[in-house]
């Protein structure tokens, strides 16, 4: 696990790592979520086998969560508190970055209204929902800093972006660098 990247925006920390989302110690990380919250596959599938059926239950219980809404859970036995489930756009559904805008937005207001500290966030849609990376991290990244300029009184200390890959980390880095 690497820093790569850190500023402070409003007297809190956003921050790019490169890693693996399931071994952060952050009190939620995010899922790049589907609707029926149906874990199988991608960042999902991991955070399923890492931290057990537990989250996959929960998630059955909670059902269906509309594209650009949030969903939390317990993390079973990830080293987080919570597992919060962002349902993004997949490409090719319309209005996909007002809908990424808004799965980022939702996980940030819930996890500040849970009154946690840290969130550890991949690259929600850019894996197979298809989104662009290099959009991804532009709406992200200037997301996340919109949250903290206009919720001075947010919980959250650092707001954290995980990347597997090289590439997704430069894109995030290169927008991140822009504040």
């Amino acid at each position: 696990m690497k820093t790569v990247l850190e500023k402070v925006i409003n007297g809190k920390i956003i921050r790019i790592v490169q890693g693996d989302i399931t071994e952060r110690k952050v009190d939620a990380i995010v899922n790049a979520a589907n609707s029926h919250l149906q874990h199988g596959g991608g960042v999902a599938g991991a955070i399923v086998r890492k931290g057990g059926m537990i989250i996959q239950e929960e998630s059955n219980r909670i059902g269906f969560v509309p594209v650009g809404k949030a969903a939390i859970t317990s993390a079973g036995s990830l080293p987080s508190k919570f597992v919060i489930h962002a349902v993004g756009p997949k490409m090719g559904e319309g209005d996909e970055d007002n809908k990424l805008k808004n799965a980022i937005w939702n996980s940030l207001k819930l996890a500040s209204g849970k009154a946690l500290k840290s969130i550890s966030i991949p690259a929600i849609s850019s894996g197979i929902f298809g989104f662009p990376k290099d959009r991804c991290a532009m709406i992200l990244v200037n997301q996340a800093v919109e949250f903290l300029r206009k919720s001075p009184d947010t919980s959250l200390e650092i707001i954290e972006f995980c990347l597997f890959d090289e590439q997704t980390v430069k894109y995030f880095e290169n927008e991140l660098k822009k504040y």
